[in-house]
Order: C-alpha cells, then sequence, then structure tokens
C-alpha cells in the first residue's frame, strides 16, 4: 500500500490536489470576509448561510492539504504560492449583497471545474481515497452554489 502512495506522488494528482486546495482556500477567504461584510435586508440570513458554508470549508481545507501530505508531497501554504495556483479572484467588501452573492456563485463553478478535473487525474491514476476526498468536496460545493443560486432567484 505504501507504495501505490509513493508512486501516486510522482503523478499529477498532487499538483491538481493543490490547485483544488488554492482554489478552496480562495474561496474560503472570500465567502468568510463576506460573511463579514455583508449589508442590506438579506443580511441575517446571508451573514448565517456564509458562517455555515466557511465553516465547512474550513475544515475540508485540512482534509485536502492533508491528503496532498499522503501522496509525499508537500502542500502549498503561502498566499503566492495560492495565487500562482488559483482561478479565483479575490472578493470585493464594497460589493452588494447581490454582487457577493453573483462573485461566489462564480467561485463555486469555477471550484466545481477544478474538482471534476481532479477527479478525472486522480481516478485515471487509480487513487480511490482522493476520488473519494474529491467527490465529497464536488458534492459540497454543488450544495453551496445551489443554495447561492436559489437565494438569488427573483
Amino acid at each position: 500500500m505504501a507504495k501505490a502512495s509513493e508512486n501516486l506522488a510522482d503523478t499529477p494528482v498532487c499538483l491538481e490536489l493543490s490547485k483544488v486546495l488554492a482554489d478552496s482556500y480562495n474561496l474560503y477567504l472570500k465567502t468568510h470576509g463576506y460573511h463579514w461584510n455583508v449589508r442590506g435586508p438579506q443580511f441575517n440570513s446571508l451573514h448565517t448561510m456564509f458562517m455555515t458554508q466557511y465553516t465547512e470549508m474550513w475544515t475540508a481545507l485540512d482534509e485536502i492539504a492533508e491528503r496532498i501530505r499522503a501522496l509525499g508531497e508537500l502542500a502549498p501554504m503561502s498566499g503566492s504560492a495560492f495565487g500562482n495556483l488559483s482561478s479565483i479572484k479575490e472578493g470585493d467588501a464594497t460589493n452588494s449583497a447581490n454582487a457577493m452573492l453573483k462573485e461566489l456563485a462564480d467561485g463555486h463553478k469555477t471550484l466545481i471545474a477544478t474538482l471534476k478535473n481532479a477527479l478525472k487525474v486522480a481516478d485515471d491514476a487509480g487513487d480511490d481515497p482522493t476520488v473519494d476526498l474529491l467527490t465529497t468536496r464536488l458534492a459540497a460545493h454543488e450544495k453551496f452554489l445551489w443554495m447561492i443560486s436559489a437565494t438569488l432567484e427573483d
């Protein structure tokens, strides 16, 4: 079993997991920042929804980084490393609540695409534990996207 993990560390799986970690971290930061800065008539419900989402994402960050380590690689840990790996832009605290929701929806869409790509790479490598982790993350972000999208509907 240890041999399989050593082999996986030499595949693109860790690079894809690092991209998932970076996108997840940037989306976590944006969600937490919007939790702090949301304003308007939906304040209470959005403040609560954002807290639920960023709390779940925070726990997942550790799981993703630990999987990278279990595969024998170092997990990225700096802002510059995340900036180089992530496709998710920083948030803007001056945004309206609706603009915050739209940006978070876009962030989840981006992360879902990153997760699907990583899932394919992990599946092709026969890395079932990573596939399981990524499938769980995919389901979480699809649910978060649904919740945000439902909030944006008239």
